[in-house]
């Protein structure tokens, strides 16, 4: 069974126009639907925003039976050359940019106790052609210069709060984890704030029609 892992009611709104719902439940704070979308059984958790809400998710829907997980939504693009407004992209690793033990262990910053690179990758389904892009995850939400320098460091492209925690707990679960984001901002064209508000609504409307196509490579 497919379980989406979702921050935003927004964002899972575009799924949950499609669902033939059959119930709803609240499991450790989060809202969870259980229902068909295009014909498959979905489990879909909207689990707020950040890091621990996402791994929360996560967890959730892998023990309520989902055996893969996807996660969409909307996420800024860090370099204008590679990242476009409204463009999907399918993210191919991931990394937590704010994990740092490196002056415990010398390893680069997003390196996860008992790993040995920082980028966990994820599951990239051959069938769709969505260009392919590196993530960096972190609990902030800002234009910080120094925040931005050290994700291009990494070699991150695109940055937002939730992916690389779910790459986490699928990992360890042994549960294959696909990501696909539309770009609502891009750093250096403005206040991303800004640019969120003007643009989440294209980056979510360019996911919605790509939707059937992205659960169908899943199956």
């Amino acid at each position: 069974m497919l379980g989406c892992v979702i921050a935003m009611d927004r964002e899972a709104d575009i799924l949950l126009d499609s669902m033939e719902l059959e119930k709803t439940q609240h499991i450790c704070g989060k809202t969870v639907y259980f229902g068909n979308v295009f014909g498959r059984e979905i489990i879909l958790v909207v689990c707020g925003v950040g890091k621990v809400n996402a791994a929360a998710g996560a967890c959730v829907a892998i023990l309520a039976g989902a055996d893969r997980i996807l996660n969409f939504g909307a996420a800024g693009g860090l370099k204008p050359e590679n990242t476009e407004i409204g463009k999907l992209y399918l993210i191919e690793k991931a990394v937590q940019y704010d994990f740092d033990c490196t002056q415990l262990n010398g390893l680069p910053v997003g390196t996860l106790d008992g790993e040995t690179e920082n980028f966990l990758p994820l599951f990239c389904p051959p069938s769709l052609g969505f260009p392919r892009r590196a993530l960096g995850t972190g609990d902030r939400f800002n234009d910080s210069p120094t925040d931005h320098e050290l994700l291009l460091q990494l070699g991150c492209d695109i940055r937002e709060m939730e992916g690389g925690a779910i790459a986490q707990v699928c990992k360890y679960a042994g549960v294959p984890f696909t990501s696909v984001k539309a770009i609502s901002d891009v750093y250096g064209s403005g206040s991303t704030t800004e640019q969120f508000r003007k643009n989440c609504a294209l980056a979510l409307s360019n996911l919605k029609a790509e939707l059937k196509e992205i659960l169908a490579a899943l199956d």
